[in-house]
């Protein structure tokens, strides 16, 4: 062999750039991740030497000796022509080559990197596998011992006493016993598949070096369908020794450690302190206890109670139960889910200043919304895009100076007395307006009862002072009566004569309001989770309820979740007074949200909360209290028996009414209002005030109810109006509060039994009674005083007694029946349905007139 043979042992010519066959290899990539490297020839064209352009032998050269064409010119030659072959330039066929050369580095290093995790994912098994073998033997071992140590005690307490036997037992004759029984163990073992220390099922050992030299058994045993699945590497490896595969450990260790919790002791129960409300559901408790519902069901019905997982149980039932079940009992109050909703205040480095919120009361028809529209006509920010939203009550005006303050509205009727309150608790500073030519009027002497129990301090703002019959220092003097000493009587109540017509005085309130709240020294930590109060709530069609807040302390945020009285939900959008999206609202700011589940009530407190499960917590606390104080019945308010005993003794006589408003508060206020007419004998009864439109269920429980529908400042949809029609029910439209008082003034006045008045007439003395076949018994009387007239009352009166009392029957003057006979004229009377007539009775004679009553 040549050293060329040596040097290439495989016989195969190497490649040179000199070769006249251009060779490469190009990989082809097939589906479901296949490959195959194809190698790709390319035969150069035979040139014969000395021609033009062909290359000189290897001998020739040039004068200094150097070859005719190097090897790099062949190269570029070849290179040149290949491409030409293929259709490329030089440059795309170099890059292309290139191409195929990062691909080959990369498949070869993506090679070795496959088979160094092969690698280490099969050291990883075998340390694993061996990990799981040498904890199997530990625990055989172990449960070797314990059975020997079992099989020990139980020949100890089944061999007799050595007192009544004093033989001893010789040791000898135990040992074969003892193989018997490990030959049978062992016989076991082998009918369960010839795996003595395995109890895991399928789980197996790797074969141990002593045991392969045991007979395999045959390939239709079916060992080859227990090896797993079938793949390329256990066809490549072929190996003899089985390895489980990591899940197969899992479940194995899973089943040993079932087996030992079921065939030993039973795990010790936990005892856990269980909270216990006054109520609570069965499911809850159990859950509280960790315990299954099943039993704790189980366990109430062999006490004899049939209950559900959803029934309630009080405190002291729940109590019992967990003290049955081997837990501690911790009696809570359900007031208890409310501590930390409105949590305490802040420390005085976190406060910051905040803007005054200022409430506009007075009389009606004084002024107020004027003044204020005066006011908003001053905000810098007043020309900006958007609309005013209705109904929202509150406005934030920004002054030239750069100050804001915060207006609240609130309306002057009588029956909105709760909403002026409302106003006076969420307000800093109260202005009274009062007009100039008016004076002192009871919506103004409310307004000041109102300010005086918040504890806000007061402005007198007198409007109106343009009219030529403004009298200022006559409010100044009626004022006096109520305690309002104003500073320019020597008091501390700020003054300001204004014109909201003609803009006069209003920098002077402003600057007032400024002055005051310099003095308050308000402040308030924006810096934490949102408080405040409820000034309005309305449904609105398209945006559903909206509550309009006011924020106290904190900074309210979309997303915050909300708690107002009964209502909770999680902010979805946030808009100011003109309708315009904010991000965030911070102290005295006021805010119309969405997202609330319903309107709240006007005046509640909000706050924000740290989850959903906090909010329907503190809601269901707030139901449970509102349905025990009504006594857990509907509209209504009484039993059905209560209800028929009513009817019967004629107790009183109820007019239902059904009530639809614009806004929360308009439909409290027709509320009270209506609730205030009546007496002890007719009353109304709003069996359902809330805001939003008419709709189809609220027809349908005025036709339940047989209550008209009182529709303020809203109108009926439809399909309502369609089933109003059909059903016979009425729907009242209004838009001013007094006409729905007078109205069902005029309906409680109609069910008011009437007035009788009695009206005495004249007097008769019987003078003779005479029998009269078709008649009856007829006296014949003497009129000693006044008149008597046909069909008007009489009382028969005997010895200044009244046997009887009723109508005449007939009037006669001889034989004609008169309508009347007069004083000192004689007369026969004939009584309706009584005979019962002595000489000498006296007869009083009387009219009814009925009257109508009043409210």
């Amino acid at each position: 062999m040549s050293d060329a043979d040596e040097r290439n042992p495989s016989g195969r010519k190497p490649l040179t750039l000199g070769a006249r066959t251009g060779s490469g290899t190009v990989q082809q990539s097939f589906a479901r991740g296949r490959s195959k490297a194809v190698v790709v020839e390319k035969k150069r064209k035979r040139v014969a030497p000395g021609a033009a352009g062909a290359p000189a032998g290897k001998d020739a050269g040039t004068p200094s000796g150097k070859p005719a064409a190097s090897d790099a010119d062949k190269a570029r030659a070849a290179l040149a022509a290949k491409a030409k072959q293929l259709g490329l330039s030089e440059e795309e066929l170099i890059r292309r080559q290139r191409a195929i050369a990062r691909a080959r580095a990369e498949a070869d290093e993506r090679d070795a990197k496959k088979k160094a995790e092969e690698a280490e994912l099969a050291r990883k098994a075998d340390e694993d596998r061996k990990a799981l073998e040498d904890q199997r033997k530990r625990e055989e071992e172990a449960r070797k011992e314990a059975e020997a140590r079992k099989q020990a005690e139980a020949e100890r307490a089944a061999a007799p006493d050595p007192a009544d036997i004093p033989v001893p037992v010789d040791p000898d004759t135990a040992k074969p016993q003892r193989k018997v029984v490990d030959k049978d163990a062992r016989a076991k073992d082998e009918a369960r598949g010839g795996d003595s220390d395995d109890d895991e099922g399928r789980a197996k050992k790797k074969l141990a070096p002593a045991a392969k030299a045991a007979p395999s058994r045959s390939k239709d045993s079916g060992e080859r369908r227990h090896k797993g699945r079938l793949t390329i590497q256990n066809l490549v490896e072929d190996d003899e020794g089985r390895q489980r595969s990591l899940a197969s450990m899992r479940r194995a260790r899973e089943r040993e450690k079932q087996r030992r919790t079921q065939g030993g002791t039973e795990r010790e129960k936990v005892a856990r302190d269980v909270v216990v409300p006054e109520s609570i559901t069965v499911q809850e408790l159990a859950n509280r206890m960790a315990e299954r519902a099943a039993d704790v069901v189980k366990f109430l019905m062999k006490q004899g109670q049939m209950v559900r997982a959803v029934d309630f149980l009080d405190a002291d039932d729940a109590e019992l139960i967990v003290e049955e079940f081997g837990h501690r009992v911790k009696r809570v109050s359900d007031a208890d889910v409310e501590e930390g909703f409105i949590s305490a205040d802040d420390a005085e480095e976190t406060k910051q200043p905040r803007p005054p919120v200022v409430t506009i009361m007075g009389h009606v028809d004084h002024g107020k919304t004027s003044l204020l529209d005066a006011l908003r006509s001053t905000d810098v920010a007043g020309g900006e895009a958007g609309g005013i939203t209705q109904h929202i009550g509150a406005y934030q005006v920004q002054l030239k100076s750069g100050d804001k303050i915060t207006f609240l509205d609130t309306p002057g009727h009588a029956a909105f007395s709760a909403m002026r309150a409302r106003g006076a608790q969420a307000t800093d500073i109260v202005i009274l307006v009062v007009a100039a030519d008016d004076g002192v009027m009871p919506q103004t002497a409310e307004a000041i009862n109102h300010a005086k129990a918040a504890g806000v301090p007061m402005i007198v703002a007198v409007n109106k002072i343009d009219k030529p019959d403004a009298t200022p220092d006559k409010v100044l003097n009626e004022l006096l009566q109520h305690e309002i000493v104003t500073e320019s009587m020597g008091g501390d109540v700020q003054f300001v004569p204004v014109s909201a017509l003609k803009k006069i005085g209003l920098d002077e309130l402003t600057d007032a309001i400024s002055l005051q709240a310099e003095m308050l020294e308000l402040k308030a930590n924006p810096d934490r989770s949102a408080e405040g109060i409820v000034i309005e709530s309305q449904i609105d069609k398209g945006r559903g309820p909206v509550a309009t807040v006011l924020v106290k302390r904190g900074t309210l945020k979309r997303a915050d979740i909300v708690v107002a009285g009964v209502q909770w939900g999680k902010v979805r959008a946030l808009t100011n007074e003109r309708g315009q999206q904010m991000s965030e609202a911070g102290p005295s700011l006021p805010a119309e949200i969405l997202g609330l589940d319903g309107a709240p009530e006007p005046g509640e407190a909000f706050s924000v909360v740290e989850s959903e499960a906090r909010a329907r917590e503190i809601v269901d606390y707030r139901m449970r209290q509102r349905r025990d104080k009504s006594g857990g019945t509907g509209g209504g308010g009484t039993s059905l028996e209560q209800m028929m005993a009513r009817l019967q003794q004629n107790e009183v006589q109820e007019l239902p009414v059904l009530i639809k408003a614009d806004v929360q508060g308009s439909a409290e206020a027709l509320t009270g209002a209506l609730e205030k007419v009546g007496n002890e004998e007719v009353r109304a009864r709003v069996i359902h005030a809330a805001p939003g439109g008419v709709s189809e269920a609220d027809v349908q429980l005025a036709k339940a109810s047989g209550a008209p529908i009182f529709a303020f400042n809203v109108r009926a949809n439809k399909q309502a109006r369609d089933l109003a029609e059909q059903e016979k029910v009425e729907i009242r439209y209004y838009s001013i509060i007094y006409d729905v008082i007078d109205d069902v003034k005029k309906a409680l006045e109609g069910l008011l039994a009437p007035e009788k008045r009695e009206t005495f007439i004249g007097y008769a003395e019987i003078l003779e009674v005479f029998n009269i076949t078709k008649l009856g018994k007829v006296a014949g009387c003497r009129v000693t005083e006044g008149v008597v007239r046909r069909g008007c009352g009489v009382r028969l009166l005997r010895n200044d007694t009244v046997i009887h009392e009723g109508e005449l029957s007939t009037l006669k003057r001889f034989k004609d029946e008169v309508n009347e006979v007069r004083a000192g004229t004689e007369c026969g009377m004939g009584f309706v349905g009584y005979q019962d007539l002595q000489k000498g009775d006296q007869i009083e004679c009387f009219t009814v007139e009925e009257i109508e009553r009043k409210l």
